[in-house]
């Protein structure tokens, strides 16, 4: 079954480019105009992906983001004319997993959403009576990578849950320390990238030949499924 699209433009001609294009590449597409009208469709329907535009009427894409993540997971590319880097950040901060600037191709954008599918799906299934490569448990706060146990600290499991729960997700520091460290400490980035070093050696001490954590250069960490 095909993957289906929300699409949030409130430009028409564009709006109709991207979803002939997508419609060309076997996906099923909803258009909203309005970031209002979007966000209420979205408090009862689930789309596999969403197209989000940053200036909308109604309710500005950021506004939607934000009310999504709060409901669910749903992969979210951001697509804007505006280019500043705080606007980018912004953006990823609030949980959309891409971004692209105005102008664009349509092309590119059917690229992108199918590059973000790709990364946000599930590893494959695991074969009856096999074990996963990577599993966690709640009750020791530890986890396995190919059965060998990697002991961990809390603050280290937290880590590594929040990375787990969405693969290919690019996590900014900013919402690391927002959903880690709630006990209202005072942190900062360095202290998102001590724990991130300590966990990236107990992982690799436990297989060193899979690289599960990685670093995006100005955006954050993300876990990639071995």
């Amino acid at each position: 079954m095909s993957a289906f699209i929300c699409v949030i433009e409130d430009e028409p001609d564009l709006a109709t480019l991207m979803v002939d294009y997508l419609k060309a590449n076997d996906f099923q597409t909803i258009v909203f105009n309005r970031g209002d009208e979007a966000d209420l469709w979205l408090q009862s329907n689930n789309p596999d992906l969403i197209l989000l535009d940053l200036m909308l009427p109604g309710m500005d894409g950021l506004q939607v983001c934000k009310n999504q993540r709060q409901r669910s997971a749903v992969p979210i590319i951001m697509m804007t004319a505006k280019t500043e880097e705080i606007d980018r950040l912004l953006g990823l901060e609030l949980g959309a997993d891409d971004y692209i600037c105005k102008p664009y191709s349509a092309r590119e954008v059917v690229a992108r959403v199918k590059a973000v599918l790709r990364r946000m799906c599930v590893s494959a299934p695991v074969p009856a009576g096999a074990k996963p490569s990577v599993t966690l448990d709640e009750q020791r706060m530890s986890v396995r990578i190919f059965d060998q146990p990697v002991e961990l600290t809390s603050v280290e499991f937290q880590l590594f849950s929040l990375l787990y729960s969405q693969p290919g997700r690019i996590f900014s520091r900013q919402y690391i320390l927002d959903n880690i460290y709630q006990d209202y400490r005072v942190v900062g980035d360095r202290t998102v990238d001590g724990h991130i070093k300590k966990l990236r050696k107990k992982l690799n001490e436990a297989n060193e030949q899979v690289e599960l954590i990685r670093s995006v250069y100005g955006c954050g960490y993300k876990y990639e499924a071995p």
